[in-house]
C-alpha cells in the first residue's frame, strides 16, 4: 500500500486556523483512500508556531507565554522587570504591549513592529537569548524553557478579556490581593485593536 504525507491548513473567516497533518493511503486492491491523522501531530510535545494571519483592516495581536527553565522563580524582581523591558524596547521587530511577569513565567501581548511581519519565533528566540546572557546579578545558567506558547487574538474583546485574566494571575497565585498592587506588570506600547 503506497502512502503520502500531507498537511492542510484550514482558515475560517474569523481567522481561526487549524493545521491537519495526515497520511493518505491508496490500496492497490481497492479504489478508496484511507486517511489517518499522523501520530506526531496528535501527540505533539511542543507548540506549533504559525505565522500570524493577516486579514484586511484587522489588527495582529499575539498572546505569548514563556516559562523559566525548571520553573525557577527568577523573573518577578525589579532588576528582571527593568532588564526585560529594556530588551523588548531594543528589539522592535515586534512591539510589546501589556505584560505580566510572574516568578517563573511571563505573559505578554505583542504586535508586529512594521508592515513586514518578521518571525515571532525568531523574535522570541532573540530576546530570550539576550536576556539569558545579560541577566542581572549572579549567573543563572539556563534561564528559559526551550519553547513558548502563542495565540493570535481574533477579536478585540478577546484582548480585553485575556488581559483581565492575565493581570489577575498574581492574585490567583496568592502574591497580592489586588492586581494593581503587582509591581511586575506594565505596558510598553499601546496596541490598538481594529477590525
Amino acid at each position: 500500500m503506497a502512502s503520502r504525507a500531507l498537511q492542510v491548513c484550514l482558515i475560517w473567516r474569523d481567522g481561526l486556523r487549524a493545521v491537519l497533518s495526515f497520511r493518505v493511503c491508496r490500496s492497490r486492491s481497492a479504489s478508496f483512500l484511507i486517511i489517518e491523522l499522523m501520530e506526531n501531530e496528535v501527540d505533539r510535545k511542543r507548540p506549533a508556531h504559525f505565522h500570524p494571519i493577516r486579514l484586511p483592516n484587522r489588527s495582529i495581536i499575539v498572546f505569548v507565554t514563556v516559562c523559566t527553565w525548571s520553573r525557577r522563580p527568577l523573573l518577578a524582581c525589579p532588576e528582571g522587570n527593568d532588564h526585560l523591558r529594556r530588551i523588548w524596547v531594543s528589539a522592535p521587530s515586534w512591539l510589546v504591549g501589556r505584560y505580566v511577569l510572574m516568578p517563573d513565567h511571563l505573559h505578554l501581548f505583542c504586535a508586529p513592529g512594521s508592515t513586514h511581519i518578521s518571525s515571532l519565533a525568531g523574535w522570541v528566540k532573540y530576546w530570550k537569548s539576550l536576556a539569558a546572557t545579560t541577566w542581572p546579578g549572579s549567573r543563572v545558567g539556563r534561564l528559559w524553557q526551550r519553547d513558548f506558547w502563542d495565540t493570535q487574538l481574533r477579536i478585540g474583546e478577546s484582548y480585553a478579556a485575556k488581559w483581565e485574566y492575565v493581570r489577575r494571575n498574581p492574585v490567583r497565585a496568592g502574591l497580592v490581593t489586588d492586581p494593581d498592587e503587582w509591581p511586575y506588570q506594565g505596558e510598553l506600547k499601546v496596541l490598538h485593536w481594529h477590525d
